[in-house]
């Protein structure tokens, strides 16, 4: 059955016919196009006002009609009758549209390995409904564009005039094309090279109005590591700075088209913005730039959702995952099973999208229910070691900062530790004996791993992680740790701040602790010093200053057997 694809919203079923007769014509195999067909779409495109994309064979078949452009109507590579990377797929396209062909129909001709790309300008019709000319008249311009061996720009484009267009054959053109990619070796999948296991990402920097180039630049440095420790790689980045963001596509038009070659040239299969964007935002950008596109807090999101061992860490993942996602459904079709009854739950003419948004906030309040639980057990559990008498000091600080290693190092824990970001998600309490350097006594206290925190920490994580983070406005003291060696050491004290003061309450003891020492430079490690002449500095890996950081927890001992009462507020 001849269908139609693309958006036939508001056209009417007289003309979606004539676009189904489209498929009864046939176009001889040596010619790209004829004059009767291309006045066909030229006047089917000026009648309803939409851009038309036809796809045809070797054998001169129209395989496929589309209202849209290339890139909205393109063929699945299932669709595509050869297959091979260094092979043309034996389909070319025809298309109408009002303006000269932008980007997004070249990125469309790559992906589908198309024989060729033949682009027809007609006439606006907005202001021009009651044109009576011939469509071949009002076809105002001719292009043809095919691939070429070229990594930097892998396809050409050229004016055509019409005695070529339709009289030349072009059968034998397209075999020597075939054959120039095959002598150059030149990959025409859209598989990218290396590692297939790892998206290959093209970073979207905006910088905002009021941000240094210092802050922009670490926002970036920090992005990269995210998608690294994401499993990404990223191979290519796009910068723009703006007074605000566009409402519509988050940066410019021409910046858009941009992020398309860009993406298209270093064989990119993921955007990602080092800002949240709307739905409404990706939802276009994903339509001109044709790759799923995602924000900072997305990667986050995915990366928590690859480090969560423990059944505790994935339950708060994926509340966290479907709180982010819940506002943002756009009609993608994901296929969710239903977690309730069917009959009686759905009003009628209920879309599938509103019952994703049941079965979503159906599960969201499961788990929020679960994550009740889970407060009430390591409530449970502190209990338990507050009747034990001994205090408890959380570890605190930016990701990365080597919270783990340090806890690992004074207690002989067994923590996973690696030089990423989020390593490890799941609070993980030891105990560790002390020496009073006066009295020669040993003494007890408890040290708690946290989740690390990042600059504009999502609000999803934060209401998810309600149930870990606990354990630090329960501590009776923290240690901030700090990786003295990160250029943005002094932005990443005010980040923890920040998120500290977004809790309910935290401990008003904190003992400042800078790590990394052996890696960073004298003129850092003098300014740090002068600037917090109270905070520790040491090196875990190294085990410098562990000595003098295991006397000031003695302090903190004797200072909470004293200040406990005042320093958490009973419940």
């Amino acid at each position: 059955m001849a269908t139609v694809h693309g958006n036939l919203q508001g056209i009417k079923s007289s003309h979606i016919k004539q676009l189904e007769k489209l498929y009864d014509q046939r176009l001889p195999g040596d010619r790209l196009l004829t004059p009767e067909i291309a006045e066909q779409l030229a006047t089917l495109s000026q009648t309803i006002h939409h851009p038309i994309s036809g796809y045809v064979n070797r054998r001169g078949q129209i395989i496929r009609v589309g209202v849209g452009t290339p890139l909205q109507t393109q063929l699945a590579e299932t669709d595509l009758p050869r297959r091979s990377g260094d092979r043309l797929s034996g389909i070319r396209c025809i298309t109408v549209q009002f303006q000269p062909p932008d980007p997004s129909a070249f990125i469309a001709l790559m992906r589908q390995r198309l024989d060729a790309l033949v682009v027809l300008i007609v006439a606006d019709p907005k202001g021009n409904k009651h044109r009576k000319d011939k469509a071949d008249a009002s076809i105002q311009q001719m292009h043809l564009a095919h691939i070429v061996p070229d990594p930097e720009q892998p396809w050409t484009v050229e004016a055509i005039a019409p005695n070529t267009l339709f009289e030349e054959d072009f059968d034998e053109r397209i075999h020597e094309w075939e054959r120039d990619i095959q002598a150059a070796g030149f990959d025409l999948s859209d598989a990218p090279t290396g590692q297939a296991d790892r998206d290959r990402v093209l970073l979207v920097g905006v910088m905002a109005e009021g941000m240094t180039e210092q802050q922009f630049e670490d926002s970036i440095g920090e992005l990269v590591r995210l998608v690294e420790s994401a499993q990404g790689e990223v191979v290519g980045m796009v910068q723009q700075k703006r007074s605000r963001p566009d409402p519509q596509t988050v940066v410019g038009q021409g910046k858009v088209e941009e992020v398309t070659l860009e993406a298209q040239r270093s064989r990119a299969n993921l955007v990602v913005f080092n800002r949240d964007i709307s739905a409404t935002q990706a939802r276009n950008l994903e339509e001109q730039i044709g790759l799923l596109v995602v924000d900072r807090t997305e990667v986050i999101l995915d990366i928590f959702a690859q480090r969560a061992r423990s059944q505790a860490g994935k339950l708060q993942v994926e509340l966290a995952q479907l709180e982010y996602m819940l506002p943002r459904l756009r009609g993608r079709g994901q296929a969710m099973s239903r977690l309730g009854a069917g009959i009686g739950t759905r009003g009628p003419g209920e879309t599938k999208l509103e019952t994703e948004r049941r079965t979503i906030q159906r599960r969201i309040n499961q788990l929020q229910q679960e994550v009740d639980q889970l407060q009430a057990h390591r409530a449970r559990l502190r209990h338990q070691r507050e009747n034990q008498d001994m205090p408890a000091i959380a570890l605190v600080g930016y990701t990365n900062a080597g919270k783990s290693t340090l806890l690992n190092t004074l207690t002989q824990a067994d923590i996973y530790t690696a030089d990423q970001l989020f390593a490890t998600l799941d609070p993980t309490t030891r105990r560790l004996t002390v020496m009073d350097p006066d009295t020669g006594n040993r003494r007890d206290l408890l040290l708690t791993d946290t989740v690390g925190f990042i600059h504009h920490l999502p609000p999803a994580l934060m209401d998810a992680f309600r149930a870990t983070l606990e354990e630090v406005t329960e501590a009776d003291a923290l240690l901030h740790v700090v990786d003295l060696s990160h250029p943005a050491w002094e932005r990443h004290i005010q980040s923890v701040q920040e998120v500290l003061d977004e809790l309910p309450s935290s401990p008003d003891d904190v003992l400042l602790v800078f790590n990394k020492v052996d890696r960073t430079d004298s003129e850092t490690l003098a300014l740090a010093q002068q600037t917090y002449p109270n905070a520790l500095f040491i090196s875990a890996t190294e085990r410098l200053g562990l000595e003098t950081l295991r006397q000031r927890l003695v302090q903190f001992i004797d200072a909470h057997a004293i200040t406990s009462p005042e320093i958490i507020p009973s419940k």
